[in-house]
């Protein structure tokens, strides 16, 4: 009979050697202040939502809407923009959201992790939608940099009359080389976003304050009945298209969650109120001033317009500075968000480098990188403008917000322990105007809203398809070879002669017990061959829907040991935020005396499979589309073997062999 032992992975002073792969992320860095946990969060988390002044209330007031300028219409779009920015971002994310963490992490993928725990089979329906939230939010990934340092370059057009050509490569060559620095990672940066961010909110906070003194009745605003009124009293597509524009006041409020294992619940909280809440309020009340004074908007800018002439090109420079720092927490998050479905096995495992030795999560992934900059080089000639581009935004945004408020009532039940009434109370309440933002900008879909919802709908569908090719292959191979464990066992006793050798199996299903089937590979060596290595070892490697293990990284099956030689399983774990390098884990599991390993890597010899898979012929025409979908998918996805760090030292041995996968 098989025996087990399980080992916790955290051997102090000899794992620490290779932390920088299993690091575990804490919601506060021990050491820090929480005014330089601020300090970041500035230049990470509100980099969106800060630069939407430049363009948020230009698009309400002077996009698609067409709205009267009057002092009721201007004191109501201002007091929407008031009251939105309190309700949904201030005490939807900042208070309650934040208190969702999982293992200290946010995002889609934490809810996702969450809702897992539970009633996984009447919670399906929730996971498949945050997974479409999901890919909405690499379609927030690719507008993003684009409207926002489309709308920083469009104040030259304010200072001097350049052509629209001028302002579109301009803007291409600083998204250029955004994007070609990207391999270099942010560590560097990092350390100037955030006082660069000061200086951006003080300057937003000063130009809305001149204007307010200028015009204080604008102080009105604060009063919810303008907002409802201009609602209701205004015509229902107007209002409707008033919305839509709201909706980017409100864009980048759902990096507070995703962030937040960078820098945990409290300094989030902390710099949103102490600076960025107030700045942004003060600004949004100077632009109304600014109108509620018959100031007049030069060069298609609303932003620009308040600002004098002499001021123009350094004003232009820092939106500048400002907008790249938000198109680079956007683009990090992107990366974050693909680095994080990877480990889910959710989506094809693109090729991951890692640009800091103790931050898992500071990654870089060439095939989105890439396809983000080609996104955004064709939204900037497509649409050509901030304010066209504007029709694009909120959709996709404001989708993803629905999917958390409808998550949290789930969070809210089981994790806080609140009643039915006050959860839905709560969140139903937040959900009911995130959806009424939604529908609202779902009008806009025509004039550039399918663009967020296409890109969505894609990365959808790539993440089923992958799921599914994946669960069709592993069934494939369970029915292909059937010989228990126990007479494979029996082979290894009885043979003559072994191979003196280590042979590694990569495994995907569990065979820590004399009970189970042999591993498919394994089985299939030994048709071919008719020899076996003196010891074997059975690696598989699950994926939980947690962030970090932080004990019990691995267990081991003893399922044969004698003079003659060994036979184990090794089943490894790991978040969704680590690293899973099983060659490092298998080096430290030889130090620690876990396993029968030749300390001479050379010695080590890893077996890996590589399928051709076969259509049956029962499948249908639908089902054989998806399949070549799912294969030219593994084209793009790395090898499991090389995703887990195996074969950067250790020899690896592949073999090929037809699997069939079935119609049904």
């Amino acid at each position: 009979m098989a025996k087990e032992s399980k080992h916790s992975g955290n051997h102090s002073a000899q794992r620490e050697q290779h932390d920088h792969n299993f690091q575990i992320a804490a919601s506060h860095r021990p050491g820090k202040g929480i005014f330089l946990l601020s300090m970041g969060a500035l230049g990470v988390v509100y980099g969106d939502i800060g630069t939407s002044p430049l363009y948020a209330l230009n698009l309400m007031f002077f996009g698609f809407t067409n709205i009267p300028l009057t002092a009721p219409t201007i004191l109501g779009g201002i007091s929407l923009v008031i009251w939105a920015l309190t309700i949904v971002v201030a005490l939807k994310y900042a208070i309650f959201v934040l208190r969702a963490d999982n293992d200290g992490e946010g995002g889609v993928f934490a809810l996702y992790g969450l809702l897992d725990k539970f009633n996984k089979g009447k919670r399906a329906a929730l996971s498949w939608l945050l997974l479409v939230g999901a890919g909405l939010l690499f379609g927030d990934g690719v507008i993003t940099p684009a409207i926002s340092v489309l709308s920083a370059i469009e104040g030259i057009g304010v200072a001097t009359p350049v052509s629209s050509h001028a302002i579109i490569l301009i803007t291409l060559i600083i998204l250029t080389i955004l994007f070609g620095f990207q391999y270099k990672g942010t560590g560097g940066l990092g350390r100037i976003f955030g006082p660069i961010l000061v200086v951006w909110f003080v300057v937003l906070a000063l130009l809305g304050l001149h204007q307010i003194r200028l015009h204080p009745d604008i102080f009105h605003a604060f009063n919810p009945a303008y907002g409802v009124q201009f609602l209701l009293h205004g015509n229902f597509y107007t209002s409707l298209l008033v919305l839509g524009a709201l909706v980017l006041v409100l864009t980048g409020g759902e990096a507070m969650y995703a962030d937040m294992g960078h820098f945990g619940a409290n300094p989030i909280r902390f710099s949103w109120f102490l600076l960025v809440y107030p700045a942004l309020i003060l600004n949004y009340l100077g632009q109304g001033a600014f109108l509620l004074g018959g100031g007049q908007r030069v060069g298609g800018n609303l932003f620009y317009s308040m600002l004098p002439t002499e001021w123009l090109y350094p004003m232009v420079a820092l939106a500048t500075m400002a907008t790249v720092i938000a198109s680079q927490a956007l683009i990090s998050g992107a990366f974050s968000l693909a680095s994080q479905s990877i480990a889910l096995e959710v989506m094809p495992r693109l090729k991951v480098k890692h640009t800091h030795h103790d931050h898992v999560g500071q990654v870089y992934l060439p095939f989105i990188n890439w396809a983000l900059y080609l996104g955004c080089v064709l939204l900037v000639i497509s649409f050509g403008s901030s304010v066209s581009l504007g029709a694009a935004y909120g959709l996709a945004e404001s989708g993803v917000m629905v999917t958390t408020s409808t998550a949290m009532f789930f969070v809210a039940r089981h994790y806080w322990k609140w009643s039915v009434p006050v959860s839905a109370a709560l969140f139903g309440g937040f959900a009911l105007i995130d959806a009424s933002f939604l529908i609202a900008n779902s009008i806009k879909f025509m004039e550039g809203g399918f663009v967020p919802i296409l890109i969505g709908c894609v990365i959808f569908f790539i993440m089923v398809t992958w799921r599914w090719g994946r669960k069709a292959t592993f069934a494939a191979y369970e029915a292909n070879f059937t010989m228990p464990i126990s007479e494979f066992v029996q082979h290894h006793r009885e043979l003559p002669a072994l191979i003196e050798r280590t042979s590694i199996l990569m495994v995907p299903v569990v065979s820590h017990t004399i009970k189970m089937r042999t591993p498919t590979l394994s089985q299939m060596l030994w048709k071919r061959t008719g020899v076996l290595a003196r010891n074997i070892i059975y690696v598989q490697v699950q994926h939980l829907k947690v962030p970090f293990i932080h004990d019990s990284r691995y267990s081991v099956s003893v399922l044969e040991r004698n003079e003659r030689g060994s036979i184990i399983h090794v089943q490894m774990q790991f978040g969704f935020m680590e690293d899973p390098n099983v060659e490092i884990a298998l080096q430290e599991m030889l130090e620690h005396k876990d396993i029968n390993l030749p300390t001479n890597l050379r010695h080590w010899v890893v077996h890996v499979a590589v399928e051709n898979l076969i259509a049956d012929k029962s499948m249908s025409w639908l089902k054989r589309l998806r399949l070549e979908f799912f294969i030219l998918l593994r084209t793009v996805s790395r090898p499991a073997y090389f995703h887990y760090g195996l074969g950067n030292k250790v020899a690896l041995s592949a073999e090929i062999f037809p699997i069939n996968i079935k119609g049904s």
